[in-house]
Formats: structure tokens, C-alpha cells, sequence
């Protein structure tokens, strides 16, 4: 497969359907893939999907994967870029280039900390200050992919 759009979106196992039904018309409004890897916590007919992507759906391209493996089997030449609190780099600070492919993990865990751990290099974290955990995962996916279309120079 050829890496025709300019980002990637890669959320695995999304648990909550509003969250991924706003990223993929993040998606749609940015011209980004959507990939949708492992179980679900929800149907894709799902009401509330549907309902967050409004009458977007057409405008987005989603692609479906067994496993994080399939994905990388199909995109052998990706640049997989990870998200996690426990990330060393901040995504501010980080150099993202056209073609990356930016991971999320579930809602409720986010990423296997053996990922992470395999992957320093390409791991990044949103600072935050305060007693906040985490952001929700479709704040988070916007504030990166932002970020990289900022820095790709696409935002004209």
C-alpha cells in the first residue's frame, strides 16, 4: 500500500463510539486515514458514531485491521508514532513528517506499556500540569495531529 494521505490516525480497540465518531470527522476535515485496529467496544452502526461523525461519514476514509501486525504488514515503510502519559518526549518537541502514522490506544488503559517500552524513539506524551490524568481520546488526537499538520506546513 502507498501512503497517499498526508497522516494517519490509528486508534486500537476504541471503547467509546462518540470518541471515535469526532476523531473520524477530525479525519474527514483534515483529509486523514482513520484505522480502526482490533475489537471494537461498539458496532459501527453504532447511533452514537454516527451521530459524532454527523453527515461526515462519506468524507472519511476508515480502514479496518485485525491487529496492529496487519497494519505494519500493509505498511511496511510506516513511521508509527506512539501516544502515552508515560512517554518520555513531548509532542511539541518531537519532529513529525508527512506520512506518520500517530497511535492511540483504548480509553480506559491507552497503550501496552511493552509498545512503549519497545518504541522510545517514536513515543510521545501531551504535557499536562495539574492533577489531570489523561485528556479524552478525541482531544488528544486532535491536539497531535494539529500539531503535525502544523509542522508539515499544512495548515494554510
Amino acid at each position: 500500500m502507498t501512503l497517499s494521505r498526508p497522516f494517519h490516525i490509528v486508534l486500537i480497540e476504541p471503547e467509546i463510539p462518540p470518541n471515535t465518531g469526532n476523531i473520524a470527522r477530525l479525519c474527514g476535515a483534515t483529509g486523514t486515514v482513520l484505522h480502526l485496529v482490533g475489537k471494537l467496544g461498539f458496532s459501527t452502526d453504532d447511533r452514537q458514531l454516527k451521530r459524532a461523525g454527523l453527515d461526515y461519514w462519506d468524507e472519511v476514509d476508515i480502514l479496518y485491521w485485525p491487529d496492529l501486525e496487519s497494519l505494519r504488514t500493509a505498511y511496511p515503510d510506516a513511521r508509527l508514532i506512539y501516544t502515552s502519559k508515560k512517554a518520555e518526549t513531548p509532542h511539541t518537541s518531537f519532529s513529525f513528517r508527512e506520512g506518520d502514522f500517530l497511535v492511540f490506544g483504548k480509553e480506559t488503559k491507552g497503550l501496552p506499556e511493552k509498545l512503549i517500552a519497545a518504541n522510545p524513539g517514536t513515543c510521545i506524551r501531551i504535557p499536562m500540569s495539574g492533577k489531570v490524568r489523561s485528556l479524552n481520546l478525541s482531544t488528544s488526537a486532535g491536539i497531535v495531529l494539529y500539531e503535525a499538520l502544523r509542522q508539515a506546513g499544512m495548515l494554510e
